[in-house]
């Protein structure tokens, strides 16, 4: 028998699947993987430091920009602590449009992921039908903030504005007919409420869609079960949270656990795998997306029979209608001085975290009495995740590595910030 050469191989950044800014150092023993030594960095923006030198109303752009899918997620972590410190209370009506929000972000994050994840091990058409359902989505981002996505939506206090009673419609163009455009169109007559329950009477049948392609598929099957399992135990002691946990069967998730806004009032199950495999975490996801689209039909039916305030009147950190600063000189200098100084949190240090689409994610404050954090650190949810790499493909083959960096979910701006 020749003996098998020993090497050293980069996987990634400019892997089609290292999806941008991984570099894996892959030490391999013909095609079997001995060990796998991820570096971080290569994003690395310093987010941390740029917040704690601005007014903490100014850093809430900088939470879109960490796992730029989950992104109303990340600002709903740094907002709630903001609200923790202040200890103000936030109205009813925007805690029910905050956890709408929030699975809406969940949904958008497994839709991308579910599309990636199939992509990357060679499944072409799941990528596509799981970004149809994804504009919709981005649809409703664009509607209350004006982006897809870069929202900056959620304030200590409550959200930047109400839900709007229309939705922004197709027009005519050369390239579609007035046929093509009504079809277009049909959903967008009403509020976005609407917009939002038509969405979820037809998202059931995309998620059976996405599994007639793959749960039984034997190629998708013989590419993820078996593939970088983790025990419960392991789980534990590696930090996991999220999907990752629950895939190794921990029963685990912030939202029943330690529930945050009104979580503790709406109706919804944790999916549990038992294998601690890819296939196990992909249908933990895959049921988590139809747990959200329950949860945000109850949304829905409560803030349609429920009016209120979207923000609280704290005149602290809230700042002035529109209509006062136009005709109200004290309302213009508080306006112009609470968006260029912000507002002074009192002493005090605090964490809160939030069930993200990808796991605990965790925002830790401290404050020193003036207009900007002292200290700010994330809990990353990603980071353990990647840390366990390691461990979960050595003895694999090459083309494994693919499908567990596809199970974690991984988003460096969170990792690196």
């Amino acid at each position: 028998m020749p003996d098998i050469k020993s090497f050293t191989m980069n996987f990634g950044p400019q892997h089609p699947s290292a999806h941008g800014v991984l570099r894996l150092i892959l030490e391999l023993e013909g095609e079997v993987i001995v060990r796998a030594d991820p570096h971080v960095g290569l994003l690395h923006r310093g987010t941390e430091k740029l917040a704690e030198s601005k007014p903490y109303n100014q850093s809430i752009g900088y939470m879109d920009r960490l796992d730029y899918v989950s992104m109303m997620s990340n600002e709903h972590a740094y907002v709630l602590s903001i609200e923790k410190l202040l200890n103000i209370d936030v109205p009813i009506r925007a805690q029910y449009i905050r956890v709408m929000f929030d699975e809406i972000t969940r949904i958008l994050n497994h839709l991308l992921w579910l599309g990636a994840h199939a992509l990357d091990i060679g499944a072409m058409s799941v990528f596509l039908y799981a970004f149809r359902e994804r504009e919709d989505l981005m649809d409703c981002y664009e509607a209350v903030s004006g982006t897809r996505m870069h929202a900056t939506y959620y304030r200590p206090g409550g959200v930047a504005k109400d839900l709007p009673h229309i939705m922004p419609k197709y027009e005519q163009s050369k390239w579609k007919s007035k046929k093509d455009i009504d079809k277009l169109n049909e959903a967008r007559e009403g509020s976005l409420l609407d917009f939002i329950e038509d969405f979820t009477n037809r998202f059931p049948k995309c998620i059976d869609e996405y599994e007639t392609l793959l749960t039984d598929n034997r190629i998708w099957k013989q590419r993820t079960v078996d593939i970088g399992i983790v025990s419960k135990e392991r789980a534990l002691q590696l930090g996991f949270s999220g999907p990752m946990l629950r895939g190794s069967g921990i029963a685990w998730d912030l939202r029943k656990k330690q529930p945050y806004e009104t979580y503790k009032s709406l109706d919804f199950d944790i999916p549990v795998g038992t294998n601690g495999d890819c296939y196990d975490r992909y249908l933990v996801r895959i049921e988590e997306m139809r747990q959200s689209n329950k949860i945000i039909k109850q949304c829905i039916d409560w803030l349609k029979k429920n009016d209120g305030d979207f923000l609280s009147d704290n005149n602290k950190i809230t700042p002035p209608s529109r209509s006062e600063v136009k005709e109200d000189m004290e309302s213009l200098i508080y306006h112009f001085k609470l968006f260029t100084e912000g507002y002074c949190i009192p002493k005090g240090e605090v964490y809160c975290a939030v069930e993200h689409p990808k796991g605990e994610f965790g925002v830790t404050l401290i404050s020193d009495g003036s207009n900007k954090p002292y200290r700010l650190k994330m809990r990353a949810p990603g980071f353990p995740h990647l840390a366990a790499l390691n461990e979960m493909v050595s003895g694999h083959m090459i083309s494994d590595v693919v499908a567990v960096i596809g199970t974690q979910d991984i988003v460096f701006g969170e990792i690196d910030r």
